[in-house]
């Protein structure tokens, strides 16, 4: 698979040619779990077809239970100045039903081994909405969060997928979802009470101090151009979107036959007007409607909606710039497609 993955970063090393190259993001997966010489030979693929000379940041993936004192040393000896630890909850209870594989313990030591050892910007990720979750347990999750130091935070609401061993447990009545309330008065409570120690609210779910705000994942919320290597990778130039085969068997055999292991879908002006809507909404940069008006003509249509939001004070707007308040970030995805353009 690494073999493969670096003929592909061979492959595509025209495509951000002329774009430097700000970050690079090891995710979508574990790549803690990979062996200290693959991880290395990745990065040495990396550095012999893209510069790096701009680089701002490189962020890799890392379950807690897989960080070590000798694992953060070779991470930062390869470039790596940016970890992203998957914490999800600081409780036995909830790590338990989740089957995570480590402890809360694990967990705080991991942040800790990281900051001791060379890697201090750090992110981690939680979970609210759990099942039996309290306000009081959330918050108390929140406050280990920023008793550890750490400058940024990434926090998902609980979403029961169709077809997964979490949906069947709730239809067999096994565990009992938050409701939609609760799960509203555990986002307000996570954007109070990092607001209030110094967090920028900066996108829906994530949330940095000043000057940590995660570089490569503001590229995607602003529309930058991005390249994915690996099997289900996204790549995006502006105007279309490559996205390669799932299947890791067809990824390698692909890769191994000189067959690109991608498909390409060219964005209509409507697609490119949505997404810079859904994406930009969900952030405090907001939208810009000259931008928009650059992609498509705005509708009068439109133009009523956004007044609507704005009545509502769901949405504010500023000169041309439309921004989501505090209450209208309950409803982001929501109001985005209703002022879709189809």
């Amino acid at each position: 698979m690494v073999n493969a993955m670096c003929i592909e970063l061979k492959e595509r090393n025209e495509e951000l040619r002329n774009y430097p190259l700000e970050s690079v993001y090891f995710g979508g997966g574990t790549p803690s779990i990979l062996p200290d010489q693959l991880t290395g030979q990745i990065f040495g693929a990396i550095r012999q077809n893209f510069d790096l000379s701009q680089i701002k940041e490189i962020t890799l993936e890392a379950n807690p239970d897989d960080i070590t004192a000798e694992k953060v040393q070779l991470w930062k000896s390869l470039g790596v100045n940016r970890l992203s630890i998957g914490i999800q909850s600081f409780d036995e209870v909830d790590l338990r039903w989740m089957n995570r594989a480590h402890t809360p313990e694990q967990s705080l030591n991991s942040i800790r081994t990281a900051q001791e050892n060379g890697i201090s910007n750090l992110t981690i990720d939680l979970m609210y909405g759990l099942p039996e979750m309290s306000p009081e347990r959330w918050k108390k999750q929140i406050q280990t969060a920023i008793d550890t130091g750490v400058q940024h935070i990434s926090a998902y609401c609980l979403t029961v997928e169709e077809r997964t061993a979490l949906y069947k447990k709730v239809q067999r009545e096994e565990l009992i979802p938050s409701d939609q309330e609760l799960q509203s008065e555990h986002f307000d409570l996570l954007i109070n009470t990092l607001t209030e120690n110094g967090f920028l609210h900066y996108e829906i779910s994530n949330f940095g101090k000043p000057g940590f705000l995660a570089v490569h994942n503001s590229n995607y919320w602003k529309g930058q151009h991005y390249l994915g290597i690996g099997p289900s990778a996204h790549s995006f130039d502006g105007v279309s979107r490559t996205w390669n085969v799932s299947n890791n068997l067809t990824y390698m055999k692909e890769l191994e036959n000189g067959v690109a292991p991608y498909e390409r879908e060219v964005l209509t002006a409507g697609n490119q007007f949505n997404e810079l809507l859904l994406t930009g909404l969900r952030t405090m940069w907001g939208v810009d409607l000259k931008k928009l008006g650059e992609i498509l003509e705005i509708s009068e249509e439109f133009n009523s909606k956004v007044k609507y939001y704005c009545e509502k004070n769901w949405m504010t707007r500023e000169g041309t710039i439309i921004y989501l308040t505090s209450d209208g970030k309950h409803y982001a995805d929501a109001i985005a497609e209703d002022l879709f353009e189809i």
